[in-house]
């Protein structure tokens, strides 16, 4: 099934050769239907330096790319194109990824790596294998690594989470990490009680400045980046109807040309979504300006820079493309 819709996007991808969002009204299939060009080559470019570059074990060996969640990462962007985890070019790439995710879990505790930001992204990555690769191992690991999250919450008295399951405090980025993870999750058919989604809601909304901007840990130094996994979590959990969210809407549609000099492409990849569940035409606008700056920034080999190591990098920067695509369910409206 996967192989066959892909090969329609292919097709596509090719109609779009000389098009880009907004150019394509003569078409005779619908204007969202059509993936740039210059995006997908970006995508295959990236794709076949993470196929690459990846370690015998499942990892990736420089930088961070031994951590669970960037892993976790790489392996959604592979997902994310709608890549045949059975049987296609990259489906050993896609198993020795599931196979070091599933590796660094405590059995006892559920627990995946050595924070709660690699325990949330590799338990997004969980979810999104599930039902698409047959292996047993993924269901028994999602649900404790699911079930870990909602525990803790439950020690946490802001109703959020932090950097270790047992943390008393909480901010807005791991947060949204849990949330993300917590919606996917839902989306494979795992049960999440909606009064834990409702405290980490309550939590984020705490949070949100007066402009609309959110904050890390309380309503004031509000930044783009944070502003966008909290939008996002609220466009996913379908609570869109409040002035907060509107307002911080408005505040992302102002900041599209924000970079995040510290957590390169953390921004690009939080915003695309947001956006997209927001308002689509800010997205379509977004978008086309973030392949552009994708494009004028890929390496030769096909990665992308950034102080964290070309594996979460390239892994950031392809998934900010990924709504092209829409073959994961959280990335569908």
């Amino acid at each position: 099934m996967i192989s066959s819709v892909m090969s329609l996007v292919r097709i596509l991808a090719v109609s779009a050769t000389c098009m880009t969002f907004g150019l394509a009204q003569d078409l005779p299939i619908r204007q969202d239907d059509v993936i740039p060009a210059q995006a997908e080559s970006i995508y295959t470019r990236g794709l076949e330096y993470l196929a690459k570059s990846q370690d015998p074990k499942g990892c990736w060996g420089e930088a961070v790319g031994a951590e669970p969640g960037v892993v976790a990462l790489c392996v959604a962007s592979f997902l994310a194109h709608g890549e045949d985890p059975t049987n296609g070019p990259y489906a050993k790439n896609i198993c020795l990824g599931i196979n070091y995710i599933i590796s660094q879990q405590d059995e006892r505790t559920g627990y995946i790596g050595s924070s709660m930001y690699n325990h949330a992204f590799a338990t997004k990555a969980l979810a999104e294998s599930y039902g698409v690769l047959e292996d047993p191992r993924i269901a028994s690991a999602l649900k404790k690594a699911v079930e870990l999250i909602i525990s803790s919450q439950k020690e946490n008295r802001f109703g959020g989470w932090r950097y270790t399951p047992g943390s008393v405090d909480a901010d807005t980025t791991v947060t949204g990490c849990q949330m993300v993870a917590l919606f996917a999750a839902r989306n494979a058919g795992i049960s999440v009680p909606d009064e834990t989604i409702r405290k980490g809601l309550a939590y984020l909304a705490s949070c949100r400045c007066k402009d609309g901007s959110q904050g890390y840990t309380a309503p004031s130094g509000g930044r783009p980046t944070l502003t966008a996994i909290s939008a996002l979590c609220f466009s996913l959990a379908k609570e869109i109807d409040s002035s907060g969210y509107h307002a911080s809407v408005e505040y992302l549609k102002k900041n599209m040309d924000f970079r995040d000099r510290l957590y390169p492409f953390y921004f690009e990849y939080y915003m695309s979504q947001a956006l997209f569940h927001a308002d689509e035409i800010a997205w379509r606008e977004w978008n086309a300006r973030n392949i552009r700056y994708l494009a004028a920034i890929q390496s030769a080999d096909g990665s992308f820079p950034g102080n964290q190591g070309p594996s979460f990098s390239t892994a950031g920067a392809l998934l900010s493309l990924a709504l092209n695509y829409r073959f994961l369910p959280i990335y569908e409206k």
